[in-house]
């Protein structure tokens, strides 16, 4: 079997929980491997919406592994938060088995409390974050000052780890910023109980991939937000704080590299930004209007409007390269049903005339980047009951034909509409291609 990571190919929001939902029903393992609860993965199943942060979204399958890798930052106050949302909606199968790395590090109050008050000083200078404290967390984790999830299972170690760091924050919030302190007794006293309702979820993940890989199992890696959003390879330093890329799905899970042969990178048919940063496709018109209303463009963590603009195929061009992606899977191409006339960016031009066929690492050069795009015909036709390529409108098919082109990847899936069964699957992802 072949093993498949799912990466976003842009700036995150292009559909990958739906995706890895449906790719869940093939899989016998579901990791997550980076980020935090700053993710939203949003799943529709009979007209039913469900957002999930944490929790990998094959969890809604039954008879599933989940796993949350040694790469995330876990608040274990939203996890167990999104576990009993489950249980009440009755959608959390009895025969899922659901595991938390011990390597995984924590987020603290004291992380949160410093994402929002740098985020609320920095006037003119925002980078967008969402205020969950990622960004803070993963800081503690490379100065190696980090809480673990085992931490909390071992109350003396917590206690010292707590009290070295909560002596640290406080001196930052109340001498720098202004704030108020923490009180590191309560906060003690609300993580062990967390660590106490988590104690049977917490496992060494990477033991168990490995017995599963050994087995033969298929694995499916999920990741969170956009390959553009990488911490390295990203629109720096309007980014998140991890590697969203696919080799951090090893990394993040605790696997060799050669234990991944296929990469799925999720491509919105336009292009979406949440938050500040470089959108040099991005749309302040009509068109930019009707993509933000008909695609329902709200950030599934924050709630914000997504800025919306025409598919930047140097954009997802990078996110092929970085990531190895072999196979596309394109999200909400109903969203342009009716746009008489859709265009694709092939480059970008900048006022001094230089063209760049990747995204520029200087984020004033990308700032001042005017798209060059080639323009194709729309189509009116409803398109949401195909289920083949060939029941497309010529249009749409010759759309979906020229990013194939353009990328040199051809598509694994097509999603035609929100919905589990408004997708046309061209290939089954666990079998190498």
């Amino acid at each position: 079997m072949a093993n498949t990571v799912v990466v976003g190919a842009q700036w995150g929001d292009e559909g990958k929980g739906k995706v890895v939902d449906i790719y869940s029903e093939r899989a016998d393992v579901v990791a997550r491997f980076q980020g935090g609860n700053n993710a939203g993965h949003t799943l529709v199943v009979g007209g039913r919406q469900i957002v999930m942060h944490l929790i990998p979204s094959g969890i809604l399958h039954s008879g599933k592994i989940c796993m949350i890798g040694n790469g995330v930052v876990v608040d274990p106050g939203v996890l167990i938060k999104e576990m009993d949302g489950l249980r009440e909606q009755k959608l959390l199968p009895e025969d899922v088995r659901l595991f938390v790395s011990e390597k995984a590090h924590v987020i603290m109050p004291y992380h949160r409390r410093l994402d929002v008050a740098r985020e609320s000083h920095n006037a003119g200078k925002k980078i967008g974050t969402t205020g969950r404290g990622i960004g803070p967390c993963y800081e503690d984790k490379i100065a190696r000052v980090g809480i673990r999830i085992c931490d909390l299972l071992d109350a003396e170690v917590f206690r010292e780890k707590l009290n070295r760091n909560i002596e640290e924050k406080n001196f930052y919030l109340t001498k720098l910023f202004g704030e108020e302190p923490l009180d590191g007794k309560a906060i003690y006293e609300e993580y062990l109980a967390y660590g106490e309702k988590i104690r049977s979820l917490v496992a060494d993940c990477s033991l168990i991939l490995q017995r599963e890989i050994n087995r033969g199992s298929r694995i499916l890696f999920e990741g969170a937000q956009g390959s553009h959003l990488d911490i390295d390879h990203g629109t720096f330093p309007y980014v998140t704080s991890s590697n969203t890329i696919s080799g951090n799905a090893a990394c993040g899970t605790g696997v060799g590299p050669s234990a991944i042969k296929n990469v799925i990178g999720i491509c919105k048919a336009y292009t979406t930004r949440v938050g500040e940063g470089p959108f040099p496709t991005e749309l302040n018109d009509p068109i930019g209007e009707h993509l933000q209303k008909v695609g329902q463009e709200f950030g599934a963590t924050t709630g914000r409007k997504r800025r919306c603009g025409w598919l930047d195929a140097v954009l997802v061009s990078d996110s092929i390269r970085l990531s190895g992606i072999n196979g596309i899977a394109l999200t909400k191409l109903d969203v342009l049903t009716g746009i008489d006339k859709i265009k694709i960016c092939t480059g970008y031009r900048t006022d001094n005339d230089e063209f760049y066929a990747s995204v520029p690492a200087n984020p004033r050069v990308l700032a001042s980047c005017r798209p060059v795009y080639e323009e194709m015909d729309g189509w009116k036709e409803d398109i949401r009951n195909a289920k083949t390529l060939e029941s497309l409108p010529g249009n749409t098919r010759r759309y979906i034909e020229r990013i194939e082109e353009i990328t040199g990847v051809k598509m694994a899936l097509v999603s035609v509409g929100p919905d589990r069964d408004e997708t046309i699957s061209l290939y089954d992802p666990f079998y190498e291609h």
